[in-house]
């Protein structure tokens, strides 16, 4: 896990139920930015995000099912931080914070069977503890599959869920050097499948064995049989370099090249695609123009190789759940 970041979920998935909710935690604040590409987006607090804004840290960012509904869940998250001190400091007296709380959600209304069984504000309550005890102990990367936003997520009628990739970012002739990771929901109208072959477009390391060509054409005549209903693919990168907001935003805008190479269309009319960009500032910015440069050059490059990497093992670690089926399942693995 990227140092300074933990993860956190609470999961919804009983009788009724498929949804939940998933905390990004800074564990003292990030600076962040955002890029919103989808058109129909969901979300909460991006203006703050704006390099012309005042606000420069961000305590957490919260990733959440339910649709617009859904955005209840940063209330909890809001509460909870308050209650522990963080935010910006808004008066003299002691807890006089507001948390800065980014939200972003999907689309998953129904897909448990109960329409109006969405994400609360218990919800953020809950992934929020988690995140702070993943901050405590010992810092694993998160789990990928159906936890968190991404337990009734779908991908162009495949099931979706949440995947989590990061990498090192080569040195360069400077010696700088640094981390990047993506955790990311995938939800989405486009397809993950490549038509021809039956492949996840994400699999660019060629991990998965599917058997034949007879089974990737089945599967993928499988997906395309599927309804696509609204969507969205919502994540969230981050680093321990010190960045600015103007650099963060530039780093969310470049994610969304990672989501295009893995799902085919991305950004259209019913999906409300968004990446935030969170930096930790554990490692000191260059102190040369140019080889600020350059280390943001490599971050920008690693950071959409990241995301194709996240929404695979997003896809990858999936199950089906009702009428969702599973690439795996599918694709007979």
């Amino acid at each position: 896990m990227i140092d300074g970041f933990a993860v956190g979920h609470h999961t919804a998935d009983d009788q009724g139920w498929l949804t939940g909710t998933t905390v990004v935690l800074s564990e003292r604040g990030a600076v962040g930015g955002v890029d919103v590409r989808g058109g129909a987006p969901g979300t909460r607090e991006t203006d703050l995000l704006d390099p012309r804004a005042l606000v420069e840290q961000v305590d957490a960012v919260v990733l959440c099912g339910g649709s617009a509904f859904g955005l209840a869940a940063a209330d909890g998250v809001m509460l909870a931080l308050a209650a522990d001190g963080r935010g910006l400091p808004v008066g003299a007296g002691p807890g006089e914070t507001v948390p800065i709380v980014p939200a972003a959600v999907i689309f998953d209304l129904g897909r448990g069977g109960v329409f109006d069984h969405r994400p609360t504000a218990e919800f953020g309550a809950r992934a929020y503890e988690t995140a702070k005890q993943a901050l405590a102990g010992r810092r694993a990367d998160p789990k990928p599959g159906c936890l968190g936003a991404g337990t009734g997520a779908a991908a162009g009628g495949l099931k979706g869920g949440f995947g989590y990739a990061e990498a090192a970012l080569t040195r360069g002739d400077d010696g700088l050097s640094g981390s990047v990771g993506a955790a990311v929901v995938v939800n989405a109208a486009g397809s993950p499948v490549d038509p021809a072959t039956g492949l996840l477009w994400s699999d660019r390391h060629g991990t998965l064995d599917v058997p034949d060509t007879v089974g990737r054409v089945a599967l993928s005549a499988a997906r395309g049989q599927a309804a696509r209903p609204f969507n969205t693919t919502i994540g969230v990168v981050l680093t321990d370099l010190t960045l600015t907001k103007a650099q963060a935003g530039k780093v969310a805008a470049v994610a969304h090249d990672g989501l295009a190479r893995a799902v085919r269309p991305a950004h259209g009319m019913t999906d409300g695609d968004t990446f935030f960009a969170l930096a930790s500032s554990r490692l000191p910015a260059p102190e040369e123009s140019l080889a600020a440069v350059g280390l943001l050059n490599r971050l920008l490059e690693v950071t959409a190789d990241v995301v194709v990497d996240a929404c695979f093992a997003a896809l990858a670690a999936a199950e089906t759940r009702g009428r969702l089926r599973s690439y795996r399942e599918l694709a007979g693995l």
